[in-house]
């Protein structure tokens, strides 16, 4: 027997969206160097498994919040900080925490390539591991065709692995330094401007490469250039004199931002 109108199962609303991950929950942080202050109260919630860019003009504390993030800040003389930093929820500054635990599951990708130049390809990929502890030659050679295949560079270096890092062009040097960060298998990436000093084919590798790291890790890259920003970033955020201007989609930064000084920096007015 059919079913009339007024007995028919009421349509179902679609199910909302699980809420977002969040790797880095930061609340009011401050930072000093001696007497100078890099950082003003600055807040925002970095969601996992995303690509997310800071941008602004050179000194606005860019790099300085990215050190924060993985407490390298602490290596420089008389720098403090106040406020909060979680990761997945952890107190990231709680007096428990060894902060070299939180710089191998946080790793760090600098603006110059910096492969140990006493070092061989493999030997640079797997100096993390070795520095903990690793021995297993067979284990350390399985994560050095990981980490290099993850970094796109293993059909490049495959026959020379005992070659030296610095017999590498500078974008392959840049390939090298990831795949020595992502080894130790860390969650989240740091990117401090990873392709400035390279040309834009290397540039290009890079960026490609980004995209292919984010489906396994939550990245964060300081970059100076907007377009490069653009392309390959889920969420911007604006720094400016140590402020948080603004922070949001990627898509809403550059095309519909919500304020005027963050405008102003991506049409190219100021910076």
């Amino acid at each position: 027997m059919p079913i009339s109108p007024s007995t028919s199962a009421p349509e179902r609303e679609p199910l909302p969206a699980p809420p977002e991950q969040v790797a880095f929950e930061v609340k009011d942080l401050s930072v000093w160097y001696g007497k100078k202050q890099a950082l003003n109260e600055v807040s925002l919630s970095v969601p996992a498994k995303k690509i997310t860019a800071i941008i602004g003009p050179s000194g606005c504390g860019k790099s300085t919040f990215l050190r924060c993030l993985n407490r390298m800040h602490e290596l420089v003389p008389q720098a403090r900080m106040d406020g909060t930093i979680r990761f997945f929820g952890e107190n990231l500054y709680a007096p428990r925490i060894d902060p070299t635990v939180i710089r191998r599951r946080i790793g760090m990708v600098f603006q110059k390539s910096n492969p140990f130049p006493t070092m061989s390809i493999q030997e640079n990929v797997t100096v993390g591991l070795r520095l903990n502890g690793v021995r297993d030659r067979a284990f350390l050679g399985e994560r050095t065709e990981t980490a290099l295949k993850m970094a796109a560079l293993w059909d490049e270096v495959k026959d020379d692995l005992k070659k030296p890092g610095l017999s590498l062009s500078g974008g392959q040097q840049q390939r090298l330094c990831i795949a020595r960060a992502i080894a130790t298998e860390p969650e989240v990436l740091l990117m401090d401007e990873p392709a400035s000093a390279l040309d834009p084919l290397a540039t290009s590798k890079i960026e490609d490469l980004i995209h292919e790291l984010c489906k396994d890790y939550t990245i964060i890259i300081v970059t100076h250039n907007m377009q490069q920003a653009s392309r390959v970033s889920d969420m911007t955020a604006f720094f400016y004199l140590g402020k948080l201007i603004e922070f949001d989609t990627t898509t809403r930064v550059f095309t519909a931002p919500r304020e005027k000084q963050t405008e102003d920096y991506v049409t190219g007015r100021f910076g």
